[in-house]
C-alpha cells in the first residue's frame, strides 16, 4: 500500500508560479493619525493611487485622517447625510392629527376583537 501512495505537495500550501518575469508596481506608504486614540496607521497603496484623505481606525473604530507633513488632510463633511428614524419618515408622510385618527380607528378595532366595553382615549393612555 505504502508504495502505491501519491507524493507532492499539499494543494494550497505553495504556490507552483515563479515570480520570474514579474513587474511589481510602485508602492507608496501613508500615514493615517487616528482623531480619537492618536495612533498612527501605516497603509500601503499603489504609487498612482488616490489617496483618502479618511480612514477607519484598526483599533477603535474611529477616524484616522491622513498625515500631510507636519499635520493631517482635512476631511469635508458638510454632505454626509443624518440618519432619519423611523418616527421621521413617518411624520414626513403624515400629520400628527392624521396619525392620532388612525390611532382611535386601531384602538377601537382591538377593543371590538377583544370586546371589552370601556371606552378609552388617548389622553387616557398616555397618563
Amino acid at each position: 500500500m505504502a508504495d502505491r501512495s501519491l507524493r507532492g505537495i499539499r494543494l494550497g500550501a505553495q504556490s507552483l508560479q515563479s515570480e520570474e518575469g514579474v513587474v511589481f508596481h510602485e508602492r507608496a506608504q501613508h500615514t493615517y493619525t487616528c482623531t480619537s486614540c492618536g495612533r498612527d496607521t501605516i497603509l500601503t497603496f499603489a504609487a498612482d493611487a488616490e489617496v483618502p484623505p479618511a480612514w477607519e481606525c484598526r483599533t477603535c473604530g474611529a477616524e484616522s485622517l491622513l498625515r500631510v507633513g507636519d499635520g493631517t488632510a482635512t476631511v469635508d463633511h458638510s454632505g454626509d447625510k443624518t440618519p432619519r428614524s423611523h418616527w421621521d419618515m413617518l411624520l414626513e408622510r403624515r400629520t400628527m392629527p392624521e396619525l392620532e385618527e388612525l390611532l382611535e380607528e386601531r384602538l377601537a378595532y382591538v377593543r371590538a376583537r377583544r370586546g371589552a366595553g370601556e371606552d378609552m382615549t388617548v389622553d387616557k393612555l398616555s397618563a
